[in-house]
């Protein structure tokens, strides 16, 4: 089958930076990054049928639940980028997909990689898709953008605390918190001249429950030291964690 092929499965997705992805230094936000990975996977997985439509008859939504990322340096306003995507293997039920991302002249500037769950629109329990060819996830597991698979994070016991109200915007059309606001929430912890002197090398993210209408976000921030920075955030009503995350800088 020619989608079973690597290039059948290898999808490729074209960006323009705008001043709405950019920071007060014309540079690239970390959220419009995991956006444009959102945005290529969304595009692949369309193209390749297992998309928002061709999972929706099934009761099944596409939730991100980790992601890695990894960045050479940052794109700017004005700036061309490609991101090169593919599914790459499926871990029980954790569907994994790598990323590359290449500037205008064809320059990898950063890679990722992900595991997607699918999700009963009705349970919001995890769930297997049926009727995809056995090998269609995993045709693609020994291609990598990032060998070792989206890091699993252990919880923040201590550390500076803030309180979060999430606001109309900040939900999607799965009627929950849309990952690059839980982005967005970390990296507006950080002072204008942190942002001045600093740019995010790697983002790892983990998301273990959906963020509702009506819901509080407690989140703890903490230093280890040599621009690493630990997060988590905590639904305030249930005392359940919603994401713990990790940025160096």
């Amino acid at each position: 089958m020619e989608t079973l092929s690597e290039k059948g499965l290898t999808s490729y997705s074209e960006f323009r930076v705008t001043s709405a992805d950019t920071d007060m230094y014309a540079r690239v936000r970390l959220g419009a990054v995991v956006n444009y990975l959102i945005q290529s996977a969304i595009d692949s997985a369309d193209r390749l049928g297992f998309g928002y439509g061709g999972i929706r008859h099934q009761n099944l939504f596409w939730v991100l639940s980790r992601l890695t990322v990894e960045l050479e340096q940052p794109l700017k306003w004005y700036e061309k980028l490609e991101v090169e995507t593919w599914p790459k293997n499926v871990e029980r039920i954790l569907y994994i997909r790598d990323f590359i991302l290449r500037d205008g002249n064809g320059i990898i500037v950063g890679r990722g990689t992900s595991g997607w769950l699918a999700v009963d629109l009705a349970t919001r329990r995890m769930k297997k898709i049926d009727g995809i060819h056995a090998g269609f996830f995993d045709h693609l597991k020994d291609k990598h953008a990032i060998a070792d698979p989206p890091e699993k994070l252990f919880p923040v016991k201590e550390g500076d605390e803030f309180d979060i109200q999430p606001a109309y915007y900040d939900f999607d059309l799965n009627g929950h918190v849309t990952t690059t606001r839980y982005v967005d929430w970390m990296m507006d912890t950080f002072s204008h001249e942190f942002h001045k002197n600093s740019f995010p090398r790697k983002l790892t993210l983990n998301i273990m429950k959906e963020t509702m209408p009506g819901e509080k976000i407690f989140m703890r921030s903490r230093s280890d030291g040599d621009g690493v920075y630990r997060f988590e955030g905590m639904n305030s009503d249930s005392n359940t964690g919603a994401f713990r995350a990790c940025i160096c800088f």
